[in-house]
């Protein structure tokens, strides 16, 4: 296939993005990746995670890499100006998202049933805390709320120590790829159909459902998710282990990997013991087999670990940091980052949807836009508004003011 006539999959889809912080705009930015034409709606004041840190040149990262590929509106959703803007609009997208608490949009004036009667084959994508109804629908809800509250923080962490935050906003990142995955899936049903829908996404139903070890586990034993540590809840030797100069991360699962590994740490004679032939049976004496394992490897820096046990076969690596990840050469035979072209961040990098795509151009990568930079080019080109009705709009107020000066 000629590269040249390769075409984005989502191209020509177009979103309306009431989004802001974290699982609402991954979402949008995953389908921005693959060519969806994403309208992102600000309020005046711009979406709060263009102020929060870390910062560079003014410009905040967690800001850059969530709204990559995107395009910028302000308008102040309070006026009946800005409402009857977005309704205009929606007559003109296939998706809208949003993720105001419960029942805001709709006070709004823009929620589904709103929206809905300018555009029946509307995808109305609603991301929240808890969902759209139950008793904790109006609960507000940040990624450590639902990791509290899913069962996740429970199981992790040290056996004797308190429950532990996971290190990632996983919740939070969890919500957005599933709300990605159901705007994808309802479209489809919409072009069979005719007809659009409202979707309740909820980061305490996602991340539940993302559990997915450890409800299996409960719904066959009635019992929860335990902390282990740095240990598998079930296999063994299965975990992180530490070595002379650092740590490495372990994975065996059957008797054959038991059995190579046993011969690589010159402990043959394990491999060989009936009374640790089942994975239930070495789960059972994980400690005396750590004892073990660490004991060989206190003789041994990371890099010997893993080039002894790596020849024999068995599943092990060093333990990386995000930095040592990225850079790998993997990670760059993967082009996992892509460089990306903005005045204000020279030398910027942004990751893109890492799947591919084999009969499609490549993801997009394009920075993150200045507050309000399209406001003028979408209400003259979507809507056919004049200069001068623009301009009455911002003197009212309707869009925030005079937008930001684009970045070249």
């Amino acid at each position: 296939m000629n590269p040249a006539a390769l075409t984005l999959p989502l191209e020509g889809l177009r979103i309306l993005d009431f989004t802001r912080v974290l699982a609402g705009p991954l979402a949008t930015a995953l389908l921005a990746d693959l060519g969806a034409e994403v309208i992102k709606v600000e309020p005046p004041q711009g979406d709060d995670y263009r102020a929060i840190g870390p910062m560079r040149n003014g410009q905040s990262a967690l800001f850059t890499v969530m709204n990559r590929n995107k395009k910028s509106l302000t308008l102040d959703l309070k006026q009946p100006q800005a409402v009857a803007l977005v309704k205009e609009l929606a007559g003109r997208v296939d998706v809208v998202v949003e993720n105001f608490r419960p029942g805001v949009a709709s006070r709004l004036g823009i929620g589904y049933e709103q929206l809905k009667a300018f555009n029946p084959r509307l995808v109305y994508a609603s991301v929240s805390g808890f969902g759209q109804d139950g008793p904790l629908a109006e609960r507000p809800a940040y990624d450590v709320i639902v990791q509290a509250m899913s069962g996740l923080m429970e199981a992790t962490g040290d056996p004797d120590g308190p429950p532990t935050l996971v290190g990632e906003a996983i919740s939070d990142v969890v919500a957005g790829l599933f709300a990605s995955w159901a705007i994808l899936a309802a479209v489809y049903q919409t072009q069979r159909t005719g007809q659009g829908q409202q979707l309740d996404v909820a980061m305490f139903d996602t991340t539940l459902s993302f559990l997915v070890t450890s409800m299996s586990r409960y719904l066959f034993t009635g019992a929860p998710a335990r902390r282990v540590g740095n240990r598998h809840p079930l296999s063994a030797p299965f975990g992180v282990y530490k070595a002379k100069d650092g740590h490495f991360a372990l994975a065996v699962l059957n008797l054959k990997l038991f059995k190579a590994l046993a011969t690589a740490i010159d402990l043959p004679a394990l491999g060989r013991d009936e009374t640790l032939a089942t994975d239930e049976q070495r789960s059972a004496r994980e400690p005396e087999l750590r004892a073990a394992i660490e004991a060989w490897a206190a003789q041994h820096s990371v890099q010997r670990v893993v080039e002894l046990i790596e020849q024999a076969g068995v599943p092990v690596a060093p333990i990386w940091n995000i930095g040592q990840a990225l850079e790998s050469p993997q990670a760059v035979a993967r082009k996992l980052l892509q460089p990306v072209d903005d005045e204000r961040l020279p030398g910027l990098r942004l990751p893109v949807q890492p799947v591919r795509f084999k009969g499609s151009a490549p993801s997009l990568a394009k920075r993150a836009p200045a507050l309000g930079e399209h406001t003028d080019e979408l209400l003259t080109t979507w809507l056919g508004l004049s200069l001068g009705k623009i301009a009455e709009l911002k003197g009212a107020g309707v869009l925030g003011g005079t937008p930001s000066t684009p970045a070249p």
